[in-house]
């Protein structure tokens, strides 16, 4: 008996650290999203706030019927492409404060400037 009761303090650390495990990785699923939107060759809105240090889901909507978009910005290895007619969410890690520039690797001419603050 106890052996039982000296256990019991080191089965209730050990479920509370459990616990907290469980916790942070469900708050870490819960990035907040940024919806984007690319039609006529052009990322809508050309601008987009985000919270620097905190990691996001870019939610890319491709709202053209025949033609693909490639998502890109190279500092940050990111590169998705979002099929004609499709949504596509994209984890960023989170961002210094500053000025992060993608591209439609298909279409450089359409930007769209994300600044972390």
């Amino acid at each position: 008996m106890r052996r039982l009761v000296r256990s019991v303090p080191a089965v209730l650390v050990a479920l509370g650290t459990l616990v907290a495990l469980i916790l942070s990785v469900d708050a870490q699923d819960k990035a907040v999203e940024v919806p984007l939107t690319a039609a006529n060759q052009a990322f809508s809105p050309a601008e987009l706030k985000v919270k620097a240090g905190q990691a996001f889901v870019l939610v890319v909507t491709n709202n053209d019927p025949k033609k693909a978009i490639e998502v890109e910005n190279k500092d940050l290895r990111i590169e998705k492409v979002v099929p004609a007619g499709k949504t596509v969410k994209i984890r960023v890690r989170a961002l210094k404060p500053g000025t992060y520039v993608f591209v439609d690797d298909f279409n450089p001419s359409a930007k769209v400037k994300i600044v972390a603050e």
